[in-house]
């Protein structure tokens, strides 16, 4: 493998630098042939004559002349556009027996006021034009074939990459929202976008860092941003309608079915879909499953703000176990009167059902001596969803806007999970054994409503707007605990102790919540402004959990008051804020903080008692970015966090569902401040996709609030947080990405990464230091041939270090490994098409785990199409053809090392039978 990798960058390092000495170049200068003045900053680009591919892009210099450099030999098309002028084409050929270079003279660009009625110049497309800080890309510069999906034509964008989850990666960065004509379209799944919706369709696609509602409408860069794809469609691809309907059936009883239909009118677009599968497809994308918990825990945002959260069953599959997923959806939006007012909702509802089984084994590393243990698990969850969710806006005039957002869920989670597990003093002397089942059910209503109201002043820049906000979760719940457990002593291995539990559990969680912003904006000068906020947020929280034991009749109906709890939570905020901007040419700097008053009352419901807290959150912030061009930019940020005790770690709702782990609260714990310095660069090249980022990150902690375990002879262990004094936990990372193309049209990257991290905890009273860094890099590879192939390889390397001072020396969990993707695609004569993926992982052993790890899986997919369009197609899929796909992972959480093994889905083989059927065209109908 080292021979390998050595072998292909020194073959990489020769090709660019043979590459970079080639001496054809072209050059010029851009004036206006009226005024005879320069036109500085008009866009050059160079496309190839044969198939109108974009080959170089750059900008006029303020002087009016350009150059181009490394420009290779062949024949070309020279196209200068301008703001307001017309565009200058002209064809060209750079061939040592003719010459080397070319030069253009003065380009006399003509505005088009003055034109005449005839058609003086003809232009071509390009291929890309640069808008501020949009890229946009036209769709037909580049030749798809036919029935292929945005997806693919994202491919061939220079400096996009698309995984085979369709995750998309875009100069370098990832994207988090993909919208159709400026609007969200099923919202949070953007793969409903790219996967679905045909090439032939979209007209022009637009890259860009979205910014906040609240910056977007004051114009001033609070730097929240979403990098984002906008898919602009075609005028006469907007009356109509598309979708597709898929089909599979496998061995082994293996199954997938997907039907999207969507129809737009102008305007108007409606679209549903559905989904079923067995297969690991659940139709939600991550995002969705962060949104809502299961409100099965209370914790304190920085800010004071009390919200129940907890719990890892939704609509989403994290390959453990075997998944059954049915989702659905429906989407609808429209604009009208002008575009002042708009709507955009959506209804999603979904079951997902996953059986498993599941073993983890846990060294716990304590002081002059070691604890093994081995939990089985066998798991049964089951859950339901549904969700509504809409946005209206209206525009008032040119000054105001009102923005209304609502969303409802209702979700239904139940899972019974059997644990057996058994604990040993190093390896052979048995401490304890246990069995636990646990029955767990919960319905949870979750509601959210916020209006938005902006409003723009007379003074230019002065602007007003208010944010108000209201939330209400419930959920209800509804468990059985039973758990039997033998102690033993570790000298002589008799039985010491048992214990028997069998419980029925109820619990009520409340919280309600309402937020409110007022922000006011002042422009001292034209390039400085300030921000101003205030705003105040009131929480009112219930938790009440019950226990039962059995009584003589057989029922559950004795309350044990050990294990049952009734809290209220009452808390107000008040919060302001002050930031200054500056923005002047190529320089954008903010600086300022927040700060919140926080009063809560707590009260305990069984035995009245009151504890009241008053505390005050900080949070300083600066940031400063400089552009030395569109394309190229660099930026350092800081900012501090007053972290705050969560609830449970003040005064913890008891909870014995695992009698072997106690937590105990401490109504001492102070709040704990993080500073956190951020630096990076990037620089993006249009023509070559050469992309190069460095970023990195450096914190560390105060007053820290870290966990401190103690575990008895019987392996049972008791943990509770307190603050660290007298040590600094700290973390660092390090990314850095170089990518480009390279002759063969090749795109090349290169990858290197460093995170580091020394954390602290208590164990036994011994003060415990964690040191885990993990050292990657790797190679990618990727080439997109029109009808013939296309391919993307990834791989390389990486050392983990994970060591902690109790740990005996040699005793530790370092290892080396690497990892590996790719696919390929082969499209083949008579519209037959060959594609594979394939992902693989080693992990090496270590002191602690004695064995290698090898995780393999490989998806081949062989399929033809059919008729002209090719909108049916025929499929045979091998899933993990290999049969080496198997569930693994270790982690290192304090003083812990864990190993957790699982089943997941294997091979199997499934034949399929998709259908893409559509009628577009016709034009906008008339209002």
């Amino acid at each position: 493998m080292k021979i390998t990798i050595s072998s292909i960058a020194l073959l990489l390092l020769f090709s660019l630098a043979t590459y970079a000495q080639s001496n054809y170049f072209i050059k010029g200068s851009a004036v206006d042939t009226a005024e005879k003045k320069s036109l500085p900053n008009a866009t050059i680009m160079v496309l190839n004559a044969k198939d109108s591919i974009l080959r170089k892009f750059t900008r006029v210099k303020p002087d009016g002349s350009f150059v181009i450099n490394s420009l290779g030999k062949g024949k070309f098309i020279l196209i200068m556009s301008y703001p307001g002028y017309a565009d200058y084409t002209e064809g060209f050929t750079i061939d040592e027996s003719i010459q080397l270079s070319h030069d253009f003279g003065k380009i006399n660009m003509i505005l088009k006021a003055r034109l005449l009625q005839d058609v003086i110049i003809k232009g071509t497309a390009r291929a890309i034009k640069i808008n501020g800080d949009t890229t946009e890309f036209n769709a037909r510069a580049y030749v798809t074939q036919p029935n292929a999906k945005v997806e693919d034509l994202l491919k061939q964008l220079p400096g996009m990459q698309v995984d085979k989850d369709g995750k998309i990666t875009a100069q370098g960065k990832t994207v988090e929202k993909v919208l159709v004509d400026g609007e969200e379209f099923f919202g949070d799944d953007p793969t409903l976008v790219t996967k679905n919706i045909r090439a032939d369709m979209v007209d022009k696609v637009q890259l860009y860092d979205k910014k906040s509602d609240q910056a977007t409408f004051t114009g001033i860069d609070d730097g929240v941003k979403t990098t984002t794809l906008n898919i602009k469609l075609k005028e006469d691809k907007k009356n109509g309608y598309f979708g597709k309907i898929d089909a599979g059936i496998g061995n082994d009883g293996y199954y997938q079915g997907q039907l999207l239909y969507n129809k737009f009118k102008g305007k108007k677009k409606f679209s549903l879909y559905g989904t079923g599968a067995n297969t690991g497809k659940t139709g939600l994308s991550w995002d969705d499953n962060q949104k809502y918990g299961d409100g099965s825990n209370v914790q304190m945002m920085d800010n004071g703000d009390i919200y129940f959260t907890g719990g890892n069953n939704d609509l989403s599959y994290n390959g453990q176990g075997i998944p059954k997923a049915n989702t659905g959806g429906m989407h609808y939006d429209n604009k009208w009167q002008s575009d002042k007012q708009s709507i955009n909702t959506n209804f999603k509802f979904g079951t997902l059902d996953i059986d498993g089984t599941k073993t983890t084994r846990t060294q716990n590393n304590l002081p002059g001596n070691v604890i093994n243990s081995v939990e089985d698990q066998t798991f049964h969850n089951s859950t339901f969803r549904e969700k509504l969710d809409g946005t209206y806006q209206i525009t008032f005039d040119t000054t105001s806007n009102l923005k209304l957002t609502f969303d409802a869920t209702y979700k239904t989670v139940k899972s019974k999970t059997d644990y057996v597990s058994s604990s040993t003093h190093g390896v052979d002397s048995l401490l304890n054994s246990s069995t636990r089942d646990l029955n767990n059910n919960s319905d949870q209503h979750i509601y959210n409503a916020s209006a938005f109201y902006t409003k723009k002043l007379k003074k230019k820049g002065r602007t007003f707007s208010v944010l108000l906000s209201e939330s209400i979760n419930n959920n209800d719940t509804k468990n059985y605990l039973k758990y039997d457990a033998n102690f033993y002593n570790p000298t002589s291995g008799g039985l010491d102790s048992t214990q028997h539990v069998d419980q029925y559990k109820t619990g009520l969680n409340r919280n309600h919540t309402f937020n409110s912003n007022i922000t006011y904006t002042e422009p001292f000068t034209k390039y400085f402004s300030l921000v101003l906020n205030y705003g105040v947020n009131i929480n009112n929280s219930i938790s009440d959990q019950k226990s039962f034991n059995k009584s003589s009749t057989g029922n559950y109906d004795v309350l044990d008051p050990t294990v049952s709890n009734n809290f209220n939570f009452d808390q107000l905020a008040n919060q302001m804020g002050a930031v200054f901007n500056y923005n002047k040419g190529k320089s954008i700097l903010n600086f300022g903080t927040r700060a919140s008053d926080v009063t809560y009352k707590q009260i305990d419901g069984y035995t009245g008692d009151v504890f009241k807290r008053q505390f005050l959150n900080w949070n300083p912030q600066a940031t400063y970015q400089y552009k030395f061009s569109q394309q190229q930019s660099v930026r350092f940020n800081y900012n501090g966090n007053t972290t705050q005790p969560s609830i449970s770690q003040i005064q913890p709702v008891k909870n014995n569902n695992n009698p072997l782990y106690v937590t105990l609260g401490n109504p001492d714990l102070r709040p704990s401040f993080t500073n956190n310095f951020g630096a990076s660069y990037n620089s993006y090249k249009v023509l070559s996709g050469q992309y190069l980022s460095f970023s990195g990150n450096y914190s560390y902690n105060t007053n820290q609030i870290v966990s401190s375990t103690v575990t008895d002879n019987a392996g049972k262990t008791t943990s509770q947080s307190f603050n660290l004094t007298g040590k600094t936990p700290h973390s660092f990372f390090v990314y850095s990405n170089f990518s480009r193309k390279i002759p063969g049209d090749v795109s090349v990257g290169l990858t290197a990464n460093i995170n580091s991290s020394v954390s602290y905890s208590m164990t036994n009273n011994a003060l415990n230091t964690n040191n885990n860094s993990t050292y990657s890099g790797g190679l990618n590879i990727s080439k997109y041939m029109e009808n013939k192939y296309d391919f993307y390889i990834q791989f390389g390397p990486r050392y983990i270090i994970s060591e902690s001072s109790l740990q005996k020396p040699g005793i530790n969990n370092n290892s080396l490994g690497y990892s590996g993707y790719s696919y390929i695609n082969f499209y083949l004569p008579a519209k037959v098409q060959f594609n594979s993926d394939m992902e693989f992982t080693y992990t090496g052993k270590s002191p602690t785990f004695d064995q290698d790890v090898y995780h393999t899986n490989l998806d081949v997919t062989i399929s033809k199409a059919f008729f002209k369009e090719s909108n049916l197609k025929l499929s045979i899929t091998a899933n993990d053809l290999l049969n080496r796909n198997i569930g693994y992972n270790r982690n290192n959480p304090g003083s812990m090392i864990t190993e957790t093994s699982y089943n997941t889905i294997r091979r199997y083989f499934m034949f399929s039978v998709t259908w893409d059927f559509t009628k577009m065209g016709g034009g906008v109908p008339a209002k």
